[in-house]
C-alpha cells in the first residue's frame, strides 16, 4: 500500500510540473506579443482578396491591462467612436449615442476572421493550460526549423477558442504558428506570427489568420507600435464608458 501510494504521489507531482513547464512556456511566449503588463497597442487589420490585395482595413488602439482586462478603441471612420472593453471573461460594445453597454462575445467579428478576442487578448498563460507534446518540425513554411509543440485547453467556457496547438520557436520560444479550434472542436483558423527582426526579433509584428470553415481568406493583424500605459481605473468601467464617449 505504501508503494502505490508513493507511485500516485510521484505520478501527481510530475504532473504537476509539466503543467508548471507549459505554463512557463506560454508566459514566455506572451512576452513576445506584449512586452508589458500595461500597454498601448497601435493595430491594424486588414483582409485579403484570394489573389493578396486588400480588401478592407481597420484601425484599433488596444489598451492592455493587468487582470485580463483590454479596452478597445475604434479609429476608422467606418466604426468611429465605438468601443470594446473586455474584464475577464466579459465583454462590452459601446456605441455612440447609446446610454447602454451591449453584452457580446469574445467570437464577435471586428473584421474578417479578426475576432473580439483575438485583439483584445495577448495572453495564453492566462487563458490555457495543456501539455507539452514535444519537438518537432514547425509547421510550414518553417519546416527547416525544430519547434516546441504545446496542445493547450481553455481554462473557461468563455474564451474565443476551446483548444489550441501551439508551436513555439525550440531557442527562443517565439511564437511561429497555431491552429484554433471553437467549441466544438472544429479548426476554425490557421494563424502564423511574424516578428519584427527575423535574425534578432524581439516581438511579434503580425498575426496572419486563415479562416478554415468558409472562406479560407487571409486577415493580417499588425501591431504597428507598443507603448507602456496604464490607463484610469474608471476607463475600465462599462457604465462611466457609456456616459463619457470622448476619453481623450
Amino acid at each position: 500500500m505504501k508503494t502505490i501510494a508513493m507511485l500516485c504521489l510521484l505520478l501527481l507531482s510530475a504532473a504537476a510540473g509539466a503543467a508548471d513547464d507549459v505554463k512557463s512556456l506560454l508566459t514566455a511566449a506572451d512576452r513576445w506579443r506584449t512586452g508589458a503588463d500595461a500597454l498601448q497597442v497601435e493595430t491594424q487589420v486588414t483582409t485579403l482578396a484570394r489573389d493578396g490585395s486588400v480588401d478592407k482595413e481597420r484601425r484599433y488602439t488596444v489598451f492592455v491591462q493587468p487582470g485580463r482586462r483590454s479596452l478597445v478603441l475604434m479609429r476608422s471612420p467606418a466604426e468611429a467612436g465605438q468601443k470594446v472593453l473586455m474584464l475577464g471573461d466579459d465583454y462590452w460594445l459601446l456605441l455612440p449615442g447609446s446610454q447602454r453597454p451591449l453584452r457580446i462575445t469574445p467570437q464577435q467579428k471586428l473584421l474578417g476572421d479578426a475576432s473580439t478576442g483575438d485583439i483584445a487578448t495577448l495572453s495564453w498563460a492566462d487563458d490555457y493550460g495543456g501539455t507539452l507534446v514535444g519537438d518537432e518540425p514547425c509547421p510550414a513554411p518553417d519546416a527547416q526549423r525544430t519547434c516546441r509543440h504545446l496542445s493547450l485547453q481553455a481554462a473557461r467556457k468563455g474564451l474565443s477558442y476551446a483548444r489550441i496547438e501551439l508551436w513555439l520557436g525550440r531557442e527562443r520560444l517565439e511564437p511561429v504558428a497555431a491552429e484554433l479550434y471553437v467549441q466544438s472542436d472544429k479548426l476554425a483558423k490557421l494563424a502564423r506570427f511574424v516578428m519584427d527582426k527575423p535574425a534578432a526579433p524581439t516581438l511579434v509584428r503580425q498575426m496572419l489568420l486563415q479562416d478554415r470553415l468558409g472562406s479560407h481568406k487571409e486577415t493580417r493583424v499588425e501591431y504597428l507600435s507598443r507603448t507602456p500605459k496604464t490607463v484610469p481605473e474608471t476607463w475600465l468601467n462599462p457604465m462611466f464608458l457609456a456616459r463619457n464617449p470622448a476619453l481623450e
